[in-house]
């Protein structure tokens, strides 16, 4: 009889934090408990999972006993605060905050690229940031056909990144402009809604903000090659769900867009979307909810022999976050590095 395993969700009222819940319930994790929480102003309610309404409790060092796996969303602030503790009690933290990524020690996984890494963790491994987790899906099966030496990304980035309280920001200031209105700006620096800006990250001194960097630094662990050459410009955009990216790679020898289409077609986590004919390609729309990246728009970059151009989508939620995350369980498991505790009586 296969194992079964006590699962804590911890930032569970986030957006992330309930896409996970969806997501353990659609793809049947083998659960033999689930433990749901949150900040204690959010104590005592419920949320649903598979007709059953769990209450939400209140984090506490108590919470994380026989506990074997926490699936954090809390932020980096709260991950760094917990995580250490949620490992001395034997658990395996699977993080998507920022907090442990460029930790040397700490795996960084995409499992469709780099499954081996998850073997190697001591008790923490980090989900990757969102753009960079859909920009190695589409990436790094050409990569490993022909390596990449350049990278050059552009991001449009969905108010999804910044959580619920981001996309019902510009829902209320789409409703106050078209009512001839002032839009009001609380989650954002500036109002989102027909507009868009350079994403609102911290700047460093050479001008690229923490999220460009986030980009560059954990494509290169994920790759397992510190020379690609990467640069990348993030944008916030005002679409409610699913990050695009139009990236232009550099090979070390020539990839035709042909050759490119058939690796890409067979590979996992990935759906290639294109019709010339219509001009038909990519969209957030319909990214939205969906597991798989959608790339296409494969083109030769007629501004280098060895260069090509595509186009991609993908939910930030979902693959971007709380999927991958779900996928390093299952990774785990099926791995049978994942061990349930026994529990005491």
């Amino acid at each position: 009889m296969s194992n079964s395993y006590r699962v804590a969700i911890l930032g569970a009222t986030g957006a992330v934090g309930t896409e996970l819940l969806e997501l353990l319930s659609e793809r049947n994790f083998p659960l033999a408990d689930l433990k749901l929480l949150a900040s204690p102003r959010s104590a005592g309610k419920k949320l649903l999972f598979k007709g059953e309404n769990i209450p939400i409790e209140p984090v506490s060092e108590d919470a994380f006993d026989n506990v074997d796996l926490v699936l954090a969303s809390a932020g980096g602030s709260t991950s760094k605060a917990w995580a250490q503790k949620i490992v001395e009690k034997g658990a395996v933290v699977i993080d998507n905050s920022s907090a442990f990524r460029m930790n040397p020690e700490v795996p960084l996984v995409v499992p469709e690229v780099n499954p081996e890494a998850a073997a190697k963790h001591q008790g923490i491994i980090a989900n990757p940031n969102c753009t960079t987790i859909l920009m190695a899906l589409a990436v790094y099966p050409l990569h490993k056909v022909k390596r990449v030496l350049r990278i050059v990304a552009s991001t449009y980035q969905s108010a999804s990144g910044a959580g619920a309280k981001a996309m019902e920001e510009v829902k209320i200031q789409s409703q106050a402009i078209l009512n001839g209105q002032e839009p009001k700006s609380e989650v954002f620096p500036y109002p989102l809604a027909f507009n868009l800006f350079p994403h609102n990250s911290p700047l460093n001194d050479y001008g690229y903000c923490e999220e460009e960097m986030k980009m560059v630094n954990e494509t290169r662990k994920i790759f397992g090659s510190q020379d690609i050459r990467i640069t990348a410009t993030c944008v916030r955009v005002p679409v409610l769900r699913a990050h695009s990216e139009a990236i232009n790679l550099e090979f070390e020898s020539p990839f035709s867009p042909e050759e490119a289409r058939v690796i890409l077609n067979t590979s996992p986590g990935v759906k290639l979307v294109e019709d010339w004919q219509k001009n038909y390609f990519p969209m957030p729309y319909e990214a939205s909810g969906r597991d798989e990246v959608l790339v296409g728009r494969i083109r030769q970059d007629i501004s280098h022999p060895c260069g090509l151009d595509l186009w991609l989508c993908g939910d930030q939620i979902r693959k971007g976050a709380a999927l991958n995350a779900v996928q390093i369980a299952e990774l785990l498991v099926e791995k049978s590095i994942l061990k349930p505790q026994s529990v005491a009586v």
